[in-house]
């Protein structure tokens, strides 16, 4: 269908409902699952394209999460009922061993003008600092906000391309954007700059201009000069806890061996990243925050000596356990989503109003206490027992079961396995 954005909201909802199996409960459906308040629902519409309803995800909390001496209950947005459950796990009890501690932050993030000279390149190595001086100047009016907030421009280089292409160029701009995540303000800094090289060979009637050609002006999403380093450690005995029956130096041992395999590993290495990544693209979700973009930045920077391995790590030494991570993580607490979303404005309140990078400790600390508390699993009772005991509450949903049933496979199912076999099998078995 051609001009499906210039139809009403509802004429879309209408359009699209008679593609599914019954329309009238469909249309039914979507206009439900909307935002009753009118102010708030327009805003919501205008997030996105083509809008006709709003996709739930569960809200929850992590509880008690201690990152550098003080507690934040951390909203996650997840539909995954043991991602939750793992991060309030580990955040109880690092919480009662210190916490997690903060030891390196940078709000740094990279763009790039891409551009081919036809021309000499000496003439244009030679012209450079001249050039660069002309185009930090003008960037001053553009980046007059960010820096009376404490960020603005760090560095511009030039830096030849040859490999790519021999006539290819790049202006690497790096920027401090203080507590906005900062898109939108590189992008325009950078187009910018792309104007800039147009206008200063105009200015300066230089023939040679007629040598550039700007290919494109972009942020990068890569961003190693933006990373966020959180710890913890306690001693190996403490670890009584949460070892079960296990011997807390053999699980101490195997924890640490684990980590050495997610290093080695790749098979293993997405996997424990996907599990530090659950927690922290939980936290980005209920803060009006790109968790897209932070999938992309970790994984590339997981792969950055050219093999991809875990983000985090851990040892044992002189009696004390200690985990870490350091991962890139570009977050914005001001602008965009974050204040538009009426939840995502209530998660920043419930964490106190943060500045960005105060947030990004506390997003790291919940995918390190994510990705411990899944270790934990595979190096004592395994993954699936803690998954699928969770999970049941779902597959009791899927299989319709009714209060009475629910309350029995509950107690049933507390000390033994769950699956969907075994709990299709309990129901068929137990009265209405």
């Amino acid at each position: 269908m051609y001009g499906f954005s210039r139809l009403s909201e509802e004429e879309k909802r209408k359009f699209i409902a008679r593609y599914s199996q019954n329309p009238e409960v469909a249309g039914r459906q979507l206009e439900e699952a909307l935002i009753r308040d009118e102010n708030e629902r327009r805003h919501f519409l205008e997030f996105s394209e083509n809008t006709i309803s709003a996709f739930h995800t569960p809200y929850g909390i992590a509880p008690n999460q201690k990152v550098d001496g003080k507690v934040y209950h951390v909203p996650m947005a997840t539909e995954e009922s043991s991602v939750v459950a793992a991060a309030s796990h580990s955040a109880r009890f690092w919480a009662e061993h210190g916490g997690f501690r903060v030891t390196g932050l940078s709000t740094i993030k990279p763009g790039q003008v891409w551009f081919r000279w036809f021309g000499d390149p000496n003439y244009l190595r030679n012209r450079w600092p001249l050039l660069k001086l002309f185009l930090l100047e003008r960037l001053k009016k553009v980046t007059l906000n960010m820096v009376k907030r404490g960020g603005g421009v760090k560095s511009l280089e030039l830096l030849e391309k040859g490999e790519i292409d021999p006539q290819l160029f790049q202006l690497e701009l790096q920027v401090d954007t203080v507590d906005s995540m900062g898109a939108n303000f590189v992008n325009t800094c950078l187009e910018d700059l792309a104007e800039g090289l147009f206008q200063f060979f105009a200015l300066d009637s230089d023939p040679e201009g007629k040598n550039l050609q700007v290919v494109m002006a972009i942020l990068s999403n890569y961003t190693p000069a933006c990373t966020i380093t959180v710890e913890s450690s306690c001693r190996i005995e403490d670890l009584a806890s949460i070892s079960g029956s296990m011997d807390p130096f053999l699980f101490a041992e195997k924890f640490e061996l684990a980590f050495r395999i997610a290093s080695a590993d790749i098979s293993r290495a997405v996997t424990h990243n996907k599990g530090i990544m659950n927690g922290i693209d939980a936290v980005l979700m209920a803060t009006g925050n790109d968790h897209r973009a932070a999938e992309a930045d970790a994984h590339a920077y997981a792969a950055r000596d050219g093999q991809y391995r875990s983000l985090s790590w851990c040892n044992q030494a002189d009696g004390v356990f200690s985990i870490g991570l350091t991962l890139p993580l570009a977050v914005g607490t001001v602008g965009g989503i974050t204040h538009l979303h009426p939840l995502a404005r209530l998660s920043l309140e419930i964490l106190g109003d943060p500045g960005a990078g105060e947030l990004m400790g506390i997003v790291a600390a919940t995918g390190l206490a994510s990705n411990f508390a899944a270790v934990r699993s595979l190096v004592t009772t395994g993954i699936q027992q803690g998954h699928m005991r969770l999970h049941l509450s779902n597959l009791l949903n899927l299989y319709n079961a009714t209060p009475r049933q629910r309350e029995i496979a509950t107690a049933y199912f507390r000390n033994r396995k769950v699956s969907y076999e075994a709990v299709k099998h309990f129901l068929h078995e137990q009265p209405c």
